[in-house]
């Protein structure tokens, strides 16, 4: 990813909602998947995820936020580094429980389908999910929605009526942090919350370093031979 994509991801987070005293830094994997469309890719995300947030602990950072909706490394991450490790994934499907009874997922395009497939199973949410919805809109992860605003949004509003009216959802989740420029827009226009996930998992990451709690190490216990420099020696 170029500066110019690592911008656009920290435009997630408005400087005005960032509390005095933290200092986020959006840093990039070295290198990885393309898309997210594939099990390939899927794979790859798990892997250089977990490479930078070794790096990260490493290097003094007070917390791991993951950049993406897929929760891609988490639990290993978890495993691993006793600072605290969020995924946005995570945080906004529990939220969204705490906000109503059913919540819909908006995605970009089918191809994303079984990232939610796979962590909605391992939170063991199944029973709350109303729908997982596409626009079928292959993504830009560079530009996101910038310059598509008039006609992506309509199409983000379309699909989560539809999850709303058909499906049952009382609350919408975006599907990915590059959604975001489309957070504000869909929250006007629907009757449900919306979730921009990339900024509730950074708030509650503020939560919690101010609360001194993190993961629980029964749940996520370390490995008794860890292999960082392994791990990091491919982090090119």
């Amino acid at each position: 990813m170029d500066a110019a994509g690592v911008a656009n991801r920290i435009a997630q987070l408005p400087p005005s909602l960032i509390r005095a005293g933290f200092e986020p830094e959006f840093v990039a994997v070295s290198w990885g998947a393309a898309l997210g469309d594939s099990h390939h890719d899927m794979l790859l995300m798990d892997w250089t995820v977990f490479q930078a947030g070794i790096k990260a602990e490493e290097e003094g950072f007070d917390a791991v936020c993951i950049d993406t909706v897929s929760d891609s490394g988490l639990f290993a991450l978890r495993s691993r580094l006793s600072i605290p490790v969020l995924g946005p994934g995570q945080v906004s499907f529990h939220t969204a429980m705490t906000l109503g009874k059913k919540f819909s997922i908006i995605t970009m395009w089918d191809e994303w389908f079984p990232l939610y497939q796979k962590t909605i199973t391992e939170y063991g949410l199944s029973h709350r999910v109303a729908s997982i919805r596409s626009i079928k809109t292959r993504p830009d992860l560079e530009d996101l929605l910038e310059g598509k605003e008039d006609v992506i949004f309509e199409k983000l509003k379309t699909e989560a009526m539809r999850a709303i009216d058909e499906d049952g959802a009382d609350v919408i989740v975006l599907g990915s942090t590059t959604m975001h420029q489309s957070a504000e827009y869909l929250a006007e226009n629907l009757p449900v919350p919306v979730i921009n996930p990339g900024l509730i998992c950074y708030k509650m990451c503020e939560v919690l370093l101010e609360l001194g709690l993190s993961h629980s190490k029964l749940a996520f216990p370390a490995p008794e031979v860890p292999k960082d420099d392994e791990v990091l020696a491919n982090n090119n």
